[in-house]
Order: structure tokens, then C-alpha cells, then sequence
């Protein structure tokens, strides 16, 4: 709630909103001074803000981590994690099962630079073994998953990471900050797409990438500094709103997700659900021992396919149809024809993303409502 609170001559309770491009100094010797590190100080926006400092403050003490460093969007995050310590001839193990974008990120952006890339089944550790390498310098996942929602042991990747020197890279954004602790469980780098669950509310975009000291002054801050994806002062600003009441709206929102997953396994034109805090799903014994709750998005297949997925959203009333998730409003999307569309349909069946695949994030909506907006749809889906 106060951590990195750091308040202006003025006395205000909210955080000031600084918006400004650049600082002056009282000398040229501390420009200087400044320009070189050896004297604190802001030198330009693209190094960094005083309320992108607030942001980073608060959300590295909910991590527990050493530094944060805010970025312009989730994605950009990913790829600067990434980038910022990979090199030409470098090798990097990723798990199958991720966002549409870090999926392209991994399969076809890096090997432009000269940087191999192998994707493995996530949940197998057999299959993380087998692809180490000694020039394996990174490991990144999504655990859980997006879409399909695979929970990986992170600590026993990580532990296997490590034995090859190679650094750990988690995206969690369906764990959530308040639900996992990736760093905790032997994990290097932890990176948000901060528009999800941070902000909650759909109206800023923003990234994070959370770690090691080490890390960001040999790697990280360079890079950041040189190409410059940084997160503007006014979306730290609501960021920095978002994370005050965090905890409340996502606990609500898991609440409300545990007992729909369950309403929805029991539905006959639903095939499988897929979600962590259900006894069925695979890796619920591991997800009970990393995570503190199932987490907040619900996949689940339709039986009817493609067709039946569009009519299942289409009869949506309450629920929106939206790419997004994490937010206070439920949205529901397909990701074959909108998250995953780009990656094809080979690789969308590799990663167990079928035509009826819908995935569901959980709002702060009453329950009840929810429910009864989904028995209309699942209805409709029916045909």
C-alpha cells in the first residue's frame, strides 16, 4: 500500500505524477556526475521517472525482489528479458504452451540473431533434461500456461537451469504476484504484462521485469537504457493505483473462478476444463504447492468446436468478448481466431489449442450473474 512511496515537498497522499521528458542540474559537474552513476539523480525519461520509481519500488517489495524495471508493455518486457542477455550462438529452452506473442518471440524472432531456440512439453522435466545444453544460456515459461493452463515445477526446472549456468525466466502473468512467487522457487527473472492484473481495470498499458541486482546492472539497464521501452510516468501512475488494491480484487476474482470451473466441468457441452484449482487438472498437487489459489482465467473446450465456441460468445450478455484477461470485468475470447491465430493451426494442435477452446477471465462481477450468463451461453452452444 505505501512501499516506495516517496512524497514531494507538497505533502500529497497520492503519489505525484511527474511528467516531464527531462531534469535540469545546479552544475555541469553534476551532469556529469550523473551521466556517469556516481551521483543519484534523474538524467532523462528514457533512464527513468520518479513515479516509474514508485512503481518499480512498490512492486519489487510485493515480489520480493532486488530491482524492477517498468516497461512500456508486457511484451516488451518479455523480449527485453530476453535480448538484453542472449548473444549470437546462444541456446534457449522455452516451454510449448505460451501466449501467442512470446510464442512467435521464442520460435521465430530470436533464431533471426543467431540464437537457438528448442521448445519442450513444459510439464515433462525428462524433456528439459534432454535439451540443456552447455551453451543453453536461458530458460523462460508460462507457468500456468496461456491458454491451456499446464503448471510447470519451476523449482525443479530451475534447479536443472542452473545446473548448465543458465538463467530462469518466468512469465507470470496467470500466477499473478499475489498467488505466485517464482523467485522464491529458484526462478532468476520474473516478467508481468503489468495491463493484466496490475492495472485490473483496462486502461493502461505496462510491463516489468523483476530480479537479481546482478542481473540489472550487467544486462538489463543497459539494454533498457540504449532501446529504451520504458513505461510512461502517467501509466506508472495507475499502476501504482492498480497495486493498492491488488490482493483484494484478486483474491475475489479467484473466489469466483474456483467454484465456475467447477460449475463448468459438470456441463455436458463442455468436453474438459482446464484450470489449476480443480482435482482434475494434471498438475493440481503441484499448482496447490506453488500456487496459493487456482488463479483467476478458466479454459474449458466445447464440445461443438469452432462453431459452437462462436456461439457460445456471441450469446454472451454480461461476459465480453476481449483479447484481454485479469481484468475487474469478465472477458472471454477463442484463442484459435484471435490470441494464437498467427502461430497456425500445426501449432496451435501441438499446443493443445483446439477449435473449441475458449478462455474465460474471471471478474469481479456477483457470481450468480456470471454463472447465469455462461448457462445462456453454454445453451446457445449447444445449438
Amino acid at each position: 500500500m505505501r512501499g516506495g512511496t516517496e512524497r514531494s515537498h507538497h505533502g500529497e497522499t497520492s503519489e505525484a505524477l511527474y511528467l516531464t521528458s527531462g531534469y535540469v542540474y545546479d552544475t555541469a559537474a553534476q551532469g556529469n556526475a550523473r551521466t556517469a552513476d556516481e551521483e543519484a539523480g534523474y538524467v532523462y525519461g528514457r533512464f527513468g521517472n520518479p513515479t516509474v520509481t514508485m512503481f518499480e519500488d512498490r512492486l519489487a517489495l510485493i515480489e520480493g525482489a532486488d530491482a524492477c524495471q517498468a516497461t512500456a508493455t508486457g511484451m516488451a518486457a518479455v523480449f527485453a528479458s530476453l535480448m538484453s542477455q542472449l548473444r549470437a550462438g546462444d541456446h534457449v529452452v522455452a516451454s510449448r504452451v505460451m501466449f501467442g506473442a512470446c510464442y512467435v518471440v521464442i520460435d521465430q524472432l530470436l533464431p533471426r540473431y543467431g540464437i537457438e531456440t528448442d521448445l519442450v512439453d513444459g510439464t515433462d522435466l525428462d524433456a528439459w533434461e534432454r535439451a540443456l545444453r552447455p551453451e543453453t544460456r536461458c530458460i523462460f515459461m508460462e507457468s500456468p500456461g496461456n491458454p491451456t493452463m499446464p503448471v510447470i515445477d519451476i523449482a525443479a526446472v530451475s534447479a536443472l537451469a542452473h545446473g548448465v549456468g543458465a538463467r530462469v525466466v518466468v512469465d507470470n502473468v496467470l500466477g499473478m504476484p499475489t498467488v505466485q512467487r517464482p523467485l522464491a522457487l529458484g526462478a532468476d527473472v520474473v516478467v508481468y504484462s503489468t495491463t493484466k492484473h496490475v492495472d485490473g481495470q483496462g486502461r493502461c498499458l505496462g510491463g516489468a521485469i523483476l530480479g537479481g541486482d546482478a542481473f540489472f546492472a550487467d544486462d538489463l539497464v543497459p539494454f533498457i537504457r540504449t532501446t529504451g521501452p520504458v513505461m510512461s510516468p502517467f501509466n506508472a501512475w495507475v499502476m501504482l493505483k492498480g497495486l493498492e488494491t491488488l490482493e483484494l480484487r484478486t483474491a475475489r476474482m479467484c473466489e469466483t473462478a474456483e467454484r465456475l470451473a467447477a460449475f463448468l466441468e459438470g456441463h455436458p457441452a463442455v468436453d474438459a476444463v482446464h484450470y489449476p484449482g480443480l482435482a482434475s487438472h494434471p498438475q493440481h498437487a503441484l499448482a496447490a504447492r506453488q500456487m496459493s489459489r487456482g488463479g483467476s482465467v478458466i479454459a474449458f473446450d466445447l464440445a461443438g468446436g469452432w462453431d459452437a465456441a462462436f456461439r457460445f460468445l456471441d450469446a454472451l450478455e454480461l461476459i465480453d468478448i476481449s483479447n484481454n484477461l485479469g481484468d475487474a470485468k469478465s472477458l472471454a475470447t477463442h484463442p484459435a481466431s484471435t490470441t494464437h491465430q498467427k502461430i497456425g493451426a500445426d501449432a496451435r494442435a501441438l499446443l493443445g489449442i483446439g477449435d473449441g477452446l475458449v478462455r474465460f477471465s474471471v471478474g469481479l462481477e456477483a457470481e450468480a450473474d456470471l454463472r447465469a450468463d455462461l448457462e445462456r451461453a453454454l445453451a446457445a452452444a449447444e445449438g
